[in-house]
C-alpha cells in the first residue's frame, strides 16, 4: 500500500518537473506521501528543496499509509483488473486556472496505474491465519472508518463465504459508522445482504456513556448505565428498524459488571423486541462465547 501511494506521489511530481505538460497547480495537489507510522512531525512539510534538479519547491504531507486512499481501493476491488480501473480514478489534483476552468487530474491521467497494479498484485491476495485457539481467520485490508468505510476486503469476504458455511465480519468504529458504512458501501458495491447483525456492547462503555470517570468504571452504577443506554439502544434502532435486519446485541461482560448491570441492560434491549446473548470471551476465551 506505501509503495503504491508514494509512486504516484512520486510520478505526480515527476510530472510536474519534466513539463507539467497537464499543467497541474503544485497548490492544488491532494494526494499526499504516507509512512506506516503516526509521525505528526511529518503531516505538513515543505518538499522539494536543494535546487532545480531536486524538484519544485511545494507544501505536502504525510498519511498514516492505512490512511491512504489505496488501502480502501484495494479493499472494494473485486479483482485485479476492477483495481486497476479504480487506481486510475484516483484525482491527485486539478489544474491551473479560474474555479469555474480548473480540470481534476487522476492517477490515470499519469498513466500510473499499471505500476501501481504491479505492485499490489500480492497484497490483493487475502490472508488465511489462526486464532490463539486454532480457528481459521482470513485478514485482509484496513481503511480506516472516520475517513473510508471501516470493512475488510470484499475479495476476504467473498472467499470466507465461498469457504465456510457462516461467515462473520467486523464492522468497526460502531454500529453509526462501521456498520452504516458496511451496509451503505461495501455491501452495494460487493452485492452482500447480511442475514444478521450482532451489536457488541460492554457495560463499562455505557457508564461512560452516562458520565461516569474512566478511574470509577469498575463500580456499580445503574443510574448512570440507564443514562448511557440510549446510545447503545440508538445503534439497535438503527439496525432493526433503517435496515431491517435481525439483530442481536452481545453483552461483552467483564468480571466487574454486576448482575444488577447485565439484567438492566438485557430488560431495556427486549423493551424493543431484540435478543441479548451474554459474552465471556473477554475472561474465558472460546469457552465463553
Amino acid at each position: 500500500i506505501g509503495a503504491a501511494n508514494n509512486l504516484l506521489a512520486a510520478m505526480l511530481d515527476n510530472h510536474i518537473f519534466q513539463g507539467n505538460a497537464l499543467n497541474i497547480d503544485p497548490r492544488k495537489i491532494t494526494w499526499r506521501r504516507c509512512v506506516d507510522m503516526n509521525d505528526r512531525q511529518l503531516r505538513n512539510v515543505v518538499d522539494g528543496l536543494g535546487g532545480k534538479t531536486n524538484g519544485t519547491p511545494r507544501e505536502d504531507g504525510y498519511d498514516i499509509t492505512v490512511a491512504s486512499e489505496i488501502m480502501a481501493v484495494l479493499c472494494l476491488a473485486s479483482d485485479i483488473n476492477d483495481l486497476k480501473q479504480r487506481l486510475s480514478r484516483i484525482i491527485v489534483g486539478y489544474t491551473y486556472g479560474k474555479a469555474s476552468e480548473q480540470k481534476p487530474v487522476t492517477a490515470g491521467d499519469l498513466h500510473a496505474e499499471g505500476a501501481m497494479t504491479a505492485l499490489l498484485k500480492d497484497a490483493l491476495k487475502p490472508n488465511l491465519v489462526q486464532t490463539l485457539e486454532h480457528v481459521p481467520a482470513i485478514v485482509h485490508g484496513g481503511p480506516f472508518a472516520n475517513i473510508a468505510h471501516g470493512c475488510n476486503s470484499v475479495t476476504a469476504t467473498k472467499l470466507a463465504m465461498k469457504l465456510a458455511d457462516y461467515t462473520i465480519t467486523e464492522a468497526g468504529f460502531g454500529a453509526d459508522l462501521g456498520a452504516e458504512k458496511f451496509l451503505d458501501i461495501k455491501c452495494r458495491m460487493a452485492g452482500l445482504k447480511p442475514n444478521a447483525v450482532v451489536i457488541v456492547a460492554t457495560v463499562r462503555a455505557l457508564k461512560y456513556n452516562g458520565g461516569v470517570p474512566k478511574a470509577d468504571l469498575n463500580n456499580e452504577n445503574l443510574e448512570a448505565l440507564e443514562k448511557g443506554l440510549p446510545n447503545l439502544l440508538k445503534h439497535v434502532s438503527n439496525i432493526k428498524n433503517v435496515y431491517k435486519l435481525p439483530c442481536v446485541v452481545a453483552i461483552n461482560a467483564f468480571p466487574t459488571d454486576t448482575k444488577a448491570e447485565l439484567d438492566l441492560v438485557e430488560s431495556k434491549c427486549r423493551e424493543l423486541g431484540v435478543n441479548v446473548a451474554l459474552s465471556e470471551v473477554w475472561a474465558k476465551g472460546g469457552l465463553g462465547g
